[in-house]
């Protein structure tokens, strides 16, 4: 075998593992979605979306966009980011929950960027979700009950959130004139 035949075959297995990575992690991702809407119950509408780990983001579903590789072409063999927007008001305020994910040996770590590691094992479809989903509830309910505690100590004078937010656009027919904005943590 031709040098260039073997360093071809050895790219083949590895854009063959890269595209297993990207599969899982999106998958991963979209149960995350709709799960934890259900999990968190909102009757009001849709809770939770995949947006970009970074940057600016509104509150919608980003598709490919919403992944730190694209689905498609050559992809490094490597963690994989997403971002999990959470709904936490019954009005138009969403919370970005960065998630980091790699296969460690025969586990899968999800990692929440500023937050804990959460442990799945192999292969995902064999394992039930709850547990990861009140995982990421919990990490968001989690920063604002530490933050109300701060306050009630007087230990709250940080200018850090530690989290993006985002508001969506209201609706033309509200009478209050606010515009749509976003807080960068």
């Amino acid at each position: 075998m031709a040098r260039f035949d073997d360093l071809v075959s050895t790219v083949d297995e590895y854009q063959k593992l890269a595209g297993e990575n990207y599969t899982r992690v999106r998958r991963l991702a979209e149960e995350l979605r709709e799960g934890l809407c259900a999990f968190i119950g909102a009757s009001d509408g849709a809770c939770v979306r995949l947006v970009p780990p970074a940057g600016t983001f509104e509150a919608r579903d980003y598709g490919d966009d919403a992944f730190s590789l694209p689905p498609a072409g050559f992809r490094p063999l490597s963690p994989i980011l997403f971002g999990v927007a959470v709904r936490v008001s019954r009005g138009v305020d969403w919370m970005r929950v960065t998630l980091e994910c790699q296969k460690s040996g025969e586990d899968f770590v999800a990692r929440i960027v500023g937050g804990t590691d959460f442990t799945l094992r192999l292969p995902l479809a064999d394992h039930d979700p709850e547990p990861f989903y009140n995982h990421v509830f919990q990490h968001v309910i989690g920063w604002f009950q530490s933050q109300i505690e701060h306050y009630q100590a007087g230990d709250y004078g940080k200018r850090e959130i530690g989290f993006d937010i985002s508001r969506e656009p209201l609706h033309e027919a509200d009478a209050s004139g606010a515009e749509s904005h976003q807080a960068k943590a």
